[in-house]
Parts: C-alpha cells; sequence; structure tokens
C-alpha cells in the first residue's frame, strides 16, 4: 500500500466545515498516486446527482473505466475515484466531504487487489489459503492487499470479497507487512464466478418461486408496493448479467434490499425475498449452491438483515 506524505496539503486547502482529516488524507493517498473518493454513511458512494441520475449522461463510460465526467460531482461510484487534487477539493466535492465518514479508494487503479475477509471465519481460512502480503485491519475482519490487479468478485467463499477492478475500498491506513504480487490462489477464487452454462447443460434446478406478501413482513415498516418495486429492479439487473456477474450482482441486490429494512421492526419477510434473488440467478445459469451463498452473504452484510 501506498506510503505518502503530508505535502498534498499545501495544493488544496479543506474548505471550512468540511472533515479535515479524511479531505487530508485524501489529497495525500492522490499526491502518491491512488485514485480516491468520499464514502458516505454505510461505508458506501455518495448517490448520483440529477444530472447523471441512472447513469443518463452515459455514465464513465457505463461504469466500465475511471475518469473525468462532465458532472463536477462525485457521482458514479467507484468510477468517481481521482487523483486530481483540484477536482478532489472543489465546491462540489466539498459538500461530499461535509457529510463523508471515511475516504475510499480504486485499487485496480494503482494496480491493486484487496482480498476483503469479512469475519475472523474468513480472516482464519485466509491465514491457511493465501501467502502472507500486506494487511490492514477493519471493522469486522482484515484486508489483504497484493500486488497486481484482476476483476473484482464479490461472495467468492463466505466473507470473502475480491475488490480490484471497478470497485473501491476504505482507507484504513497503510497497513502492516510485505506486499507481495497477486498469487494464484486468488485468481483461482475469481475463477468460480459465475457464467452461463453452455446450451443443454444443467447446473441446478431452479427453486420455486416464493413471493413476497404481508403475510411474511407483519413487522415491515414499508409499502407492499415499495418493496416490490424495489425487488423487481434488482431482480431485472440480476436477469440482464447473461454472460457472467449474476452472482455478483445477486449479492449486491440481497445487500440493498436488506439495507432498507435497517429501521424496521420486523419480521420483514427478508428469506422470502433472498427465495425470489436465488431464482433469478439460477434462471440465468448461476449454480444454486453459490447463488444461495452469494444471497445469503448479501443479507449478512446489509444493515438490516437482523430484521
Amino acid at each position: 500500500m501506498p506510503q505518502f506524505a503530508e505535502t498534498s496539503r499545501e495544493r488544496t486547502k479543506p474548505r471550512p466545515g468540511a472533515p479535515h482529516s479524511h479531505l487530508c488524507a485524501a489529497l495525500a493517498l492522490a499526491a502518491r498516486g491512488v485514485p480516491v473518493l468520499p464514502l458516505r454513511a454505510g461505508k458506501v458512494p455518495f448517490g448520483n446527482c440529477r444530472a447523471c441520475a441512472k447513469n443518463v449522461c452515459g455514465g464513465r463510460p457505463n461504469m466500465k473505466s475511471a475518469g473525468p465526467c462532465r458532472c463536477p460531482a462525485p457521482c458514479h461510484a467507484w468510477a468517481a475515484a481521482t487523483t486530481d487534487p483540484a477536482v478532489i477539493g472543489s465546491p462540489r466535492w466539498a459538500v461530499a466531504w461535509e457529510h463523508a465518514v471515511c475516504v475510499g479508494y480504486h485499487p485496480g487503479g494503482v494496480r491493486l487487489t484487496v482480498v476483503d475477509l469479512d469475519n475472523a471465519a474468513a480472516v482464519a481460512w485466509a491465514r491457511g489459503a493465501l501467502p502472507d502480503t500486506r494487511t490492514v485491519v477493519t471493522t469486522r475482519g482484515e484486508h489483504w492487499i497484493y500486488r497486481d490487479a484482476m476483476r473484482s468478485h464479490n461472495a467468492v467463499r463466505p466473507g470473502v470479497d475480491i475488490k480490484s477492478l471497478m470497485a473501491y475500498a476504505r482507507w484504513l491506513g497503510p497497513g502492516t507487512g510485505t506486499m507481495t504480487g497477486l498469487p494464484p490462489a486468488v485468481r483461482a477464487l475469481a475463477e468460480r464466478e459465475d457464467t452461463t452454462p453452455a446450451r443443454g447443460e444443467v447446473v441446478s434446478s431452479t427453486p420455486a418461486r416464493a413471493v413476497w406478501d404481508r403475510s411474511v413482513a407483519t413487522g415491515c415498516r414499508h409499502t407492499e408496493r415499495f418493496v416490490r418495486t424495489g425487488l423487481e429492479h434488482g431482480l431485472a439487473l440480476v436477469r440482464e448479467r447473461t454472460e457472467s456477474g449474476a452472482g455478483s450482482q445477486a449479492f449486491g441486490v440481497a445487500r440493498f434490499l436488506a439495507a432498507q429494512h435497517t429501521d424496521c421492526p420486523g419480521p420483514c419477510g427478508l428469506p422470502v425475498l433472498a427465495e425470489e434473488i436465488v431464482s433469478a440467478a439460477v434462471a440465468v445459469g448461476v449454480p444454486e449452491a453459490y447463488a444461495r451463498r452469494a444471497v445469503g452473504n448479501g443479507l449478512d452484510t446489509g444493515p438490516g438483515a437482523a430484521t
């Protein structure tokens, strides 16, 4: 992980009222060539502005590469990450820094891969399966950081995500230990990523489709229309992944839906929502066991998982 100096503080001054430490850390990282972005509550990127909502601006482009956007706000999640101090300290970004809870960075943009180990069991697995490298302690586990970049994948095994290209990670300090090259063992995890099977190949039987309604969500604070609309949008995103990535998309949909129920007294019928997501993933070729693992991990990650 790059070691950085403090000289970048002189290049762009924090706006009064902005979290000084987050902005200064971001500028220092950028000065060392690490693309950065602000992260809001939940440790997630800020949503797109109205001009970029639903990617009507065309993305950067289409969320396939980082880089400048005509919009001056930090839109497009990981793709907003930049090393330009004029952008990082600009008025539009200053508004985001005022509400940021931490600094994010784009590992793939600096040719790094982060193996995100989300719990003690995942850390124990890594210590026995992966070569030692630079390690950063996180809230619940560890980040193991390797040199070189690769495709990012969620839920490659319980509690393990790979964050590199087209992804972001939290900056939690330089870490300890000597960074080593990306090992075949990490790349092998990604090879398990779901792909549409060859015509006629059977990977699993499609589970019976459960239907979410009020009978399973007696403690949900949302209307049935609200929940169904969000679910159907998420299922559509999973079904679009006919070539690859449906498992990772299912993970993301499950995590998003769980987050919507954070403040509900419960129960909210999340297991039934999970069955619908699993069914959508299996329908485009994801092995059922993989789909269930990805969706389960997504629900466990979302702050509303307990409902």
